[in-house]
């Protein structure tokens, strides 16, 4: 089987003689996780030296020198998943050219389709259908933000672009800048919250464990207060690493959980008067080097009518 050239491979070094297959593949800057593993190689996504792995091979002892491979978008290899349904509207499309698509990603909606959560609605499924009408070939995921947070998503238009954007968003090069309203007022009112985590994928939740950690990722976020209230403060946040659920469970860490946050909330919850639906973030600027020009480009989008009216009723007091 001739393997796509531009899939990402790790090499064994001398350091991961003897290392099991899925332990080498679940390294946070490979898979990430077991759960990952198990899936890639169930579904055929994984070789070595060009030969395909299976479940069978989990244990299989590296040697120094092993090219391991992961072939994520392996035709066929998709879980089958329901097609979900489309609301004509319900993404706003801020930009779109011949490499790429920049949306405002509503509260409520995935980012791309889940196999757990079969049938929901994702943008990547509205944009799909909205591509497929004119004609044209669905984009590509880039990067993600949780169901429940609004704002900027990039997708791209070809693999070409993909891989550009993907590679940047690695090397952490994209300003990710973030806006919302947490419990209590931060001390002091600008900052940075460095924290190690590991990504529980059976509990699909992060985790703070100590810096020694063989697993721990570095997470860092740069914080700072835009507006105080009585009982809470809006923040701007900007991601200098990109982890899953980065900024609410740093957030509550420092005892100042996301309002509306219902997962990442430790001790004794501040600010419990402040009511909202669900954990008022979202994803307000975004600014990278376009795929096919190099020039950079900047992208914001407007805080949503819902935290837009939390924080009329914060200044009011109500």
């Amino acid at each position: 089987m001739r393997l796509p050239p531009s899939l990402p491979r790790w090499t064994a070094g001398p350091q991961d003689a003897g290392s099991r297959l899925d332990k080498f593949l679940a390294a946070p800057d490979r898979l990430g996780s077991r759960s990952r593993v198990s899936t890639a190689l169930e579904r055929g996504r994984v070789f070595v030296n060009d030969v395909e792995m299976t479940r069978a091979d989990a244990a299989r002892p590296l040697a120094p020198g092993d090219a391991v491979l992961v072939w994520a978008d392996r035709p066929g290899s998709a879980a089958r998943v329901p097609p979900a349904p489309t609301v004509p509207g319900a993404v706003r499309i801020l930009h779109e050219d011949e490499a790429l698509v920049v949306v405002d990603k509503p509260a409520g909606m995935l980012t791309v389709p889940l196999t757990a959560r079969a049938g929901a609605l994702s943008v990547q499924d509205h944009l799909a259908a909205l591509f497929r009408a004119r004609g044209m070939k669905s984009p590509l995921v880039v990067h993600r933000i949780d169901r429940d947070t609004t704002g900027l998503v990039v997708f791209a238009r070809d693999p070409r672009a993909q891989a550009a954007l993907a590679k940047q968003f690695r090397q952490r090069e994209p300003q990710r800048i973030y806006l919302a309203v947490v419990c209590g007022r931060p001390e002091p009112a600008e900052g940075i919250w460095v924290d190690t985590l590991v990504w529980n994928g059976d509990a699909l939740v992060q985790e703070a464990v100590g810096p020694r950690h063989p697993r721990g990722a570095r997470a860092v976020t740069r914080y700072r207060t835009v507006e105080r209230f009585t009982e809470s403060a809006l923040l701007e946040l900007q991601l200098e690493t990109g982890k899953r659920n980065q900024i609410r469970i740093q957030a509550a860490l420092r005892g100042h959980p996301l309002v509306g946050e219902r997962q990442y909330v430790y001790g004794r919850r501040a600010g419990q008067a402040v009511e909202f639906p669900r954990q008022a973030l979202h994803a307000h600027r975004l600014a990278f080097r376009h795929p096919a020009s190099g020039a950079p480009v900047v992208f914001e989008a407007p805080l949503p009518d819902d935290i837009a009216t939390l924080l009329a009723r914060l200044r009011t007091g109500r």
